[in-house]
């Protein structure tokens, strides 16, 4: 009677089961979420991208806030000292203009985060960004305008007849300088992609 031979099964190694990129048997895996990439690295996704947007542009924000509304404060009470009684009716008009251009600007750098409070979670933060951006600049510019008027009342009520009043409008022309013509410069480019060493 034939006999087939036996088969022999071969012992697995027992030792280390998890390779060699596991050293001392180390079982631990580190799950990174979907889309967690790093933000400022070459694989940033869409979601990504806005979130870092919408904060650079909150955080930008929260910067020039503060002095538009001292701006404002000094503007509401400065009607009501006795120094003000010196302010002829042009420099009246000018003071009342400052008073109005800061309240524009208060409100139009406040309106980006009362947007976000009311459409958060809605799927609308590209469409946000874009109407902040617009609304920041506007803000900005209207900041500007209202402090070269207030230094204009200022100048005319401390220095009567004299020319320090056109210091003033000389602060309107170096915030457009500043920040208008001065970024204008910039050479596009020139900061390398992420992920990519500078040339």
């Amino acid at each position: 009677m034939d006999r087939s031979p036996t088969a022999t099964t071969t012992p697995r190694p027992t030792g280390d089961r998890h390779g060699p990129d596991r050293p001392d048997g180390d079982a631990s895996v580190d799950h990174e979420p979907h889309g967690a990439r790093a933000a400022d690295g070459p694989g940033e996704t869409e979601h990504e991208r806005l979130n870092r947007e919408l904060d650079q542009l909150l955080q930008e924000l929260r910067v020039a806030l503060p002095g538009v509304q001292v701006l404002l404060a000094f503007l509401l009470t400065a009607a009501f000292t006795e120094g003000f009684r010196r302010v002829d009716d042009d420099g009246r008009g000018v003071y009342l203009a400052s008073v109005v251009l800061a309240a524009v600007a208060s409100i139009l750098l406040i309106a980006p985060s009362v947007h976000h409070r009311l459409r958060f979670r809605e799927g609308t933060k590209e469409e946000m960004i874009q109407t902040a951006n617009r609304l920041a600049l506007i803000g900005a510019a209207c900041l500007g305008l209202a402090i070269g008027c207030a230094v204009y009342v200022i100048g005319d009520a401390v220095f009567a007849q004299t020319q320090a009043r056109w210091i003033g409008p000389g602060l309107v022309v170096l915030a457009v300088v500043t920040w208008v013509v001065l970024p204008m410069t910039f050479h596009a480019g020139r900061t390398p992609k992420p992920g990519r060493p500078a040339t």
